[in-house]
């Protein structure tokens, strides 16, 4: 952190406290807002309900196994 902004441990509390008040949200609805008058901020939104899951056996564990890989990669002699 550049010495201009203070010690480390203000700075981190300061930013838990300014996220736990809503200043971050306030902060971002404020800019939302300014930019939004300008004419800079296009409001479109695309919904997609979608769903996409992997099967059980393809979470990438592996039951019982060893954690480690062979050297090579799969099917490599």
């Amino acid at each position: 952190m550049p010495e201009r902004y203070g010690p480390w441990a203000t700075l981190h509390t300061r930013f838990r406290r300014w996220a736990a008040d809503g200043t971050f949200d306030r902060m971002l609805r404020a800019a939302q807002a300014k930019a939004d008058a300008a004419g800079d901020i296009e409001w479109l939104v695309s919904v997609d309900s979608t769903i996409v899951r992997a099967h059980q056996h393809g979470a990438g564990a592996r039951k019982g196994g060893s954690a480690t890989r062979p050297p090579g990669g799969p099917g490599v002699a």
